[in-house]
């Protein structure tokens, strides 16, 4: 259930990165974050209710609710039109808690390469706490161009991978994963910081994308 819905995310990462991009108005990207947002609500629900009680699965089902959460608070900001300072500092709490996952995968889950993919979430959280809740609107661009990215290495093709059972959890595959982030998000920053997207007033933009849940929930 949780590999049906990274695919989701993929596609919610790409569409917001691309509204920061200044291609797809925010109104018109909110309903996608509805949809995966409560998805992303309703599968932990599901999963912890019918869990049993195992500490396993409530654990990797625990946080698709910040998830959830945070693509529901997206759409209410572009619907809203609220100035994203709480989402962003939303973004400075969730941040730690994607770390923790990374390590968890690292250790307990026995997956480093969604260890991996665990940091650059982080990673992602963090540059929104830097453009909505601080304001660093030079960030904009550079954002929404590393949400694209993401979209497509952390959660789409991984997707694809898990559903078709070609997924490899190991040190090869978590190399790969940081050596492409890293070369892509270095690559990006120069080209894009200081630039500013799609959008005209002095507010930061009214949107962000934050990462699914453990993958296998």
């Amino acid at each position: 259930m949780g590999d049906v819905g990274l695919l989701y995310v993929g596609a919610v990462l790409f569409l917001n990165g691309m509204m920061l991009l200044g291609r797809v108005d925010g109104r018109a990207a909110a309903p996608l974050n509805v949809f995966v947002g409560l998805l992303q609500v309703l599968t932990p629900t599901y999963l912890i209710l019918t869990a049993g009680g195992d500490q396993e699965t409530v654990l990797s089902a625990s946080g698709l609710y910040l998830f959830g959460f945070t693509y529901l608070y997206v759409a209410f900001n572009l619907l809203r039109d609220l100035d994203g300072t709480g989402l962003g500092w939303l973004s400075l709490f969730v941040a730690p808690c994607a770390l923790v996952y990374a390590f968890l995968n690292f250790t307990r889950f026995d997956d480093p390469a969604f260890g991996v993919i665990w940091l650059q979430w982080a990673f992602l959280w963090t540059l929104f706490f830097l453009l909505l809740g601080l304001r660093r609107e030079g960030l904009t661009r550079y954002t929404g161009a590393v949400a694209v990215v993401q979209g497509v290495i952390t959660a789409a093709v991984p997707a694809f991978l898990l559903l078709t059972g070609r997924w490899r959890a190991d040190a090869t595959t978590a190399v790969v994963l940081a050596v492409v982030g890293a070369v892509a998000f270095g690559a990006l920053y120069p080209r894009l910081t200081g630039a500013r997207g799609g959008y005209t007033t002095t507010a930061p933009p009214r949107a962000a994308a934050g990462p699914p849940l453990d993958r296998n929930p």
